[in-house]
């Protein structure tokens, strides 16, 4: 058996419609599962280049939107990508951002992940959990004080969650991306002085793309990642290490 696949497994992947999301999505298919796109908008684009899935329609300004998914169809991988960020200095920020966020980024995936876990211990299953942390799950950042608390937050419930869940089969882990090549990112790439600042910090020497983040979750999907529970895994071409 190729310890890399994911055949005969499905996948929940919520934020699937763009970047990240949609790289996931795909490269799930690609391993072997069927793929539930969710996001608040469309994922048609997604959905061409997925060979089994479709789409579930989830709104996770409400952190309970996937409460009762899982009680309907058996998912045996969540991966939690979905998310939003807002700007402003710490001395500015507003009460609705903070809560904005905190609901989507944080709650949201704690919530999402009870679900999933629920379902899974109800039935004696195995499952796998890939949250999508953030260097500022490590580092503080500048002007976003509400997604710099939730990131360090998921790290957070990433590890509990793990110490509660690994012996009962789910795996649980999380991915750190650094600057990936996306549609969020644009404004710095075209900006000459911010690209270059960042590419100097990279030891890699790239921007990453969505694919490498993408195929680090089918990763900590599979059996092969089995033995591998509660890290937070920084794919971000060494920017940590410098």
């Amino acid at each position: 058996m190729n310890p890399f696949s994911l055949e005969g497994k499905k996948a929940l992947v919520t934020g699937a419609n763009t970047g990240i999301g949609q790289a996931i999505a795909i490269s799930m298919s690609v391993a072997g599962a069927e793929v539930l796109c969710a996001a608040r908008r469309d994922c048609d684009e997604t959905l061409e280049k997925v060979s089994k899935g479709r789409h579930v329609p989830l709104d996770f300004a409400d952190p309970m939107a996937a409460a009762s998914l899982f009680d309907n169809e058996q998912i045996d991988i969540l991966i939690n990508n979905a998310g939003i960020i807002r700007r402003a200095d710490s001395v500015d920020f507003s009460e609705a951002d903070w809560d904005d966020v905190m609901d989507v980024n944080l709650k949201a995936v704690f919530f999402t992940c009870q679900a999933f876990g629920k379902a899974v211990l109800a039935r004696n299953g195995a499952g796998a959990i890939v949250n999508v942390a953030s260097l500022l799950s490590f580092q503080g950042g500048i002007r976003v004080p509400s997604y710099t608390a939730a990131k360090h937050g998921v790290a957070g419930l990433t590890k509990i969650l793990a110490n509660e869940w690994a012996a009962k089969g789910i795996n649980i882990n999380a991915i750190a991306p650094g600057y990936i090549a996306t549609n969020n990112t644009e404004a710095l790439r075209n900006d000459p002085d911010r690209n270059q600042a960042i590419l100097e910090r990279i030891p890699a020497g790239r921007w990453g793309e969505p694919s490498d983040i993408a195929e680090t979750a089918v990763f900590l999907s599979s059996p092969a990642a089995k033995y591998i529970n509660g890290a937070i895994l920084n794919v971000d071409g060494g920017w940590l290490a410098r």
